[in-house]
């Protein structure tokens, strides 16, 4: 190893602390989000969802915030409830019996009450459940965007799939979704179906 290779080695890693270190401090820490109408967050992104509000089949069933909990359930690979992998036609953005149904089966592996909801502990364990054989359940830091809807790209990796989301500098979450960029909004559902 030479030195100007060991030299950019630890540049790289003295900014990725510096960054790590802004993003645990820079923003105040998460808060319940259903409330202001949008998954968000703040200060560190390993704990943004776990005060969000409920999805279910009675509550922002048909809602962008949905939509995202269905792609969760498609990089985990869950099965839905015709014993197929959950997969991208069932992610519309509204939270039915299919999603209910995988929603359960992901819990059952997380160890969690298979309720087919999505409280603060189900929501909770998608930005912090982290498999290290697998490298799924967690949200992972990628890089600071240049403009404030993209301020902080984030990566989820699932058992089966990641996807990158956004968080912006306001601490809404932005994801992909047929070829549109949108809101994780608790009410609307901007296309995702």
């Amino acid at each position: 190893m030479n030195f100007r290779t060991s030299r950019a080695r630890l540049a790289t890693g003295a900014v990725g602390a510096v960054v790590a270190g802004a993003l645990a401090l820079s923003a105040s820490p998460a808060s319940a989000s259903s409330s202001n109408g949008f998954i968000s967050g703040g200060g560190s992104f390993y704990d943004d969802f776990g005060d969000e509000g409920t999805l279910s089949t009675s509550s922002h069933k048909d809602t962008n915030a949905t939509c995202l909990w269905q792609i969760i359930l498609y990089a985990e690979g869950v099965k839905e409830s015709n014993g197929t992998q959950f997969d991208h036609a069932d992610i519309d953005g509204r939270f039915g019996s299919n999603t209910a149904y995988a929603t359960k089966q992901l819990q059952k592996a997380w160890g969690l009450t298979q309720d087919g909801k999505v409280g603060t502990k189900t929501f909770g364990s998608a930005d912090d459940k982290w498999n290290p054989t697998t490298r799924a359940g967690e949200l992972e830091f990628r890089s600071t965007g240049s403009t404030d809807a993209t301020k902080y790209k984030l990566r989820y990796h699932g058992s089966r799939y990641y996807f990158d989301v956004f968080r912006t500098a306001d601490g809404k979450y932005r994801f992909y979704h047929k070829n549109v960029w949108h809101y994780a909004s608790y009410k609307n559902n901007s296309g995702c179906s």
